[in-house]
């Protein structure tokens, strides 16, 4: 047993924390699981199927670990890259094609075909067009120093609907298409091998069905694409992000329950809608299935499962929180200084954050520290609680996702913060 072995049987006995989830953490190496397949190891995975015509690559991974996986391969097999799927067009799972096709050009060998769901490529003009924006959100997701994010994608050259099954060396390769994390989304099985693909329907994790800084999820259509993929009995399972899973029950344990979690929250959250509760009511009354979120493939470090009851709301019910104050609104900056007013200026709604935050209500002294700096935006001292109170609520916080913004609350203040002189 290699490394990446290793790391699966260590990850399902619940022994890792967040090696196996947050991208700068991730293990980053290759292990051949039978002579057919091997499987690349990184913050976005690679399943590569070996076959009579070349390979076969399931994800390409990012751009970060492109010189990593072509090197693993080469190290592997010196077959040219035949086909390649996108399991969808998130920038981590399509940048890992460059140097195979520099080679293949070089050889005089014929380029790889780029497989991917019909909506990949209006997924890519999208980035094209707001990528200003998710450089933004890439920046305070991830704590880079600046924003990041591509402009130039290698768009598919073979278009997939609602499935296909295709051939490469003799090898079949059943594609299928349910909406999960995106509306573009592909998974793999090769009945064959029993190998199942997951793409990220399946992520070593809470799924990311609700992450605030991005496009519409669709947690109801995942549960269902988990719930067929259990019935496959597949004895390997390959995610987009993680180790591996080996073993027929552990991997439909692991699908079935990943549906469960994803089930529980949509029923409740449809529910209320359903009675006329507001949003607000919704997400302080949908309880969280703590049972499963400590499984150790369902912990919450990189989403956190309670925006999913937002994207739910978004999904089913559009914007309009049910709070009709909202519907219209004043300036936030309006009305932080009416209500500092009020409290009788911003020193006292500060006193109060700080308060709130020693008593562990940081969810109130976010409110209220907000609410102060938002007063008086330029106010030194405000900034410096500011910053405090989001540090605090940062080391809180489980979810990579929630750490992010509020890491990236505190920085703002920071910056504000003039520097003291040695």
């Amino acid at each position: 047993m290699g490394e990446v072995l290793d790391l699966a049987e260590r990850a399902w006995q619940g022994e890792l924390a967040r090696q196996h989830t947050h991208p700068g953490q991730a293990l980053v190496g290759f292990e051949e699981l039978d002579p057919e397949i091997g499987f690349m190891s990184a913050f976005s995975n690679v399943g590569v199927i070996r076959t009579e015509e070349g390979l076969v690559f399931l994800d390409t991974s990012s751009l970060f670990h492109a010189k990593a996986l072509h090197t693993s391969i080469r190290a592997w097999t010196d077959k040219r890259v035949h086909t390649a799927v996108y399991t969808h067009g998130h920038v981590d799972h399509v940048f890992g094609l460059a140097a195979f096709e520099e080679e293949a050009r070089d050889q005089g060998h014929p380029p790889t075909r780029v497989i991917a769901h019909e909506a990949c490529p209006a997924r890519f003009e999208r980035y094209r067009m707001t990528n200003g924006y998710n450089g933004i959100v890439n920046q305070r997701q991830f704590g880079f120093p600046e924003p990041v994010f591509p402009r130039k994608f290698r768009f598919p050259d073979h278009m997939v609907g609602l499935g296909e099954t295709i051939h490469v060396g003799g090898t079949e390769i059943r594609l299928f298409h349910d909406k999960g994390e995106t509306d573009d989304h592909l998974w793999i099985f090769l009945p064959a091998q029993k190998v199942l693909y997951t793409g990220d329907l399946f992520i070593w994790a809470a799924p990311n069905c609700g992450n605030p800084q991005k496009v519409q999820r669709y947690p109801r259509e995942w549960a269902m694409a988990l719930r067929k993929m259990a019935d496959l009995g597949a004895t390997t399972l390959l995610p987009g992000h993680g180790p591996v899973i080996l073993g027929a029950d552990r991997v439909r344990l692991a699908l079935s329950e990943t549906a469960e979690l994803l089930e529980t929250i949509l029923e409740q959250t449809l529910t209320l809608m359903n009675q006329g509760a507001c949003l607000d009511e919704v997400l302080h009354n949908v309880v969280m299935p703590e049972a499963l979120l400590a499984r150790p493939y369902l912990r919450p470090v990189y989403d956190d499962p309670r925006f999913i009851v937002r994207n739910l709301w978004r999904l089913y019910g559009g914007w309009y929180d049910g709070n009709p104050a909202n519907l219209l609104p004043a300036p936030a900056s309006d009305l932080a200084k009416t209500l500092s007013e009020l409290a009788g200026g911003p020193e006292n709604l500060l006193a109060r954050a700080e308060r709130e935050a020693e008593n562990e209500r940081l969810d109130l002294a976010c409110h209220l520290i907000e609410l102060a700096t938002q007063a008086e935006p330029e106010n030194i001292r405000l900034h410096e609680a500011r910053a405090r109170i989001y540090r605090s609520r940062t080391k809180a916080e489980i979810s990579l996702m929630s750490q992010g913004v509020f890491r990236a609350a505190a920085r703002d203040s920071e910056k504000k913060i003039p520097k003291r002189k040695p």
